[in-house]
């Protein structure tokens, strides 16, 4: 292996453990918030997503140090690793199905169509994944008459597939974008609800972080040199980590203001009828 890809490989690996450092900052800061907002509560859907996409990442982003620390020539791949990373996506990206489904009322019809496109775009990344072909062509830069053995035996070496994967998630992170950019120029733009806006706000930018990381992942895996691939490996499942999660803690916020608003409408409206009929008494008395 040359200076310049041995450096390019360093680099990489760099990132990666830089990743697994923000994953671990983190959770440190934000435990609070899980035992306030998760504990204690039922094991429903949105909980058991909130689980995987919350400790996957650490199993996955585990492997992912380890192979950055073995020798040339060690197991370059680990099938574990893989799974972890996957399903530890795929629960984040039902959190961001659960928050754009929120934003549209509940609305069941919606929610059917992500699932089925979901369904879909795991299928197609899957096969994708598990192709023995590369399917994103080499430029002439960076030809596979240039690797040495010694490169492609490397364990954070990945194949050109992983361009077309990572699109297929960029495709369905765009659709939570349109859907909650469109409800909110539909149904909420006319309404000064500042929770609204809030809770809009924070859901584009969690999306758009998300979909521009997996854009980055894209590019890298098509077109940079092939010891970028694994570059954004850990990166890409912390963001979805610590986003989706981000994403539940403030919806769960954001309901309880939500109820706490109506309690003091409520309580408010209770102080105004006892003044009003001790007005009518008053005024029955007078008569």
């Amino acid at each position: 292996m040359d200076a310049g890809s041995f450096l390019r490989l360093q680099t990489s690996k760099y990132v990666n453990f830089a990743g697994l450092a923000v994953l671990l900052f983190d959770y440190s800061i934000t435990f609070e918030s899980e035992t306030r907002w998760v504990w204690g509560r039922k094991w429903d859907v949105t909980r058991v997503a909130f689980t995987f996409s919350r400790y996957l990442p650490f199993a996955g982003a585990g492997l992912t140090a380890y192979a950055a620390l073995r020798q040339i020539g060690e197991h370059p791949t680990s099938k574990e690793e893989n799974i972890f990373h996957i399903v530890g996506i795929i629960a984040a990206e039902a959190l961001l199905i659960v928050r754009t489904y929120a934003f549209w009322k509940c609305n069941r019809k919606l929610l059917v169509g992500l699932l089925v496109y979901g369904a879909i775009t795991i299928a197609g990344a899957l096969a994708v994944n598990l192709s023995p072909k590369t399917l994103v062509p080499e430029s002439e830069q960076h030809s596979p008459q240039d690797r040495t053995p010694t490169l492609i035996n490397s364990p954070m070496i990945a194949s050109r597939n992983g361009a077309i994967v990572y699109a297929f998630l960029m495709a369905y992170e765009i659709v939570l974008l349109c859907l909650m950019v469109y409800k909110r120029f539909r149904d909420y733009r006319d309404i000064p609800n500042s929770l609204v806006s809030a809770v809009y706000r924070d859901a584009i930018m969690y999306i758009l972080c998300i979909a521009l990381i997996t854009m980055a992942n894209v590019i890298i895996d098509a077109r940079a040199p092939i010891e970028y691939s694994d570059m954004l490996d850990i990166p890409q499942i912390v963001a979805h980590s610590v986003l989706a999660t981000r994403i539940l803690f403030n919806l769960r916020e954001s309901d309880k203001l939500e109820d706490e608003a109506s309690v003091v409408t409520t309580m408010s409206s209770l102080r105004v009828r006892p003044r009003s009929a001790e007005v009518s008494r008053d005024d029955l008395s007078r008569g």
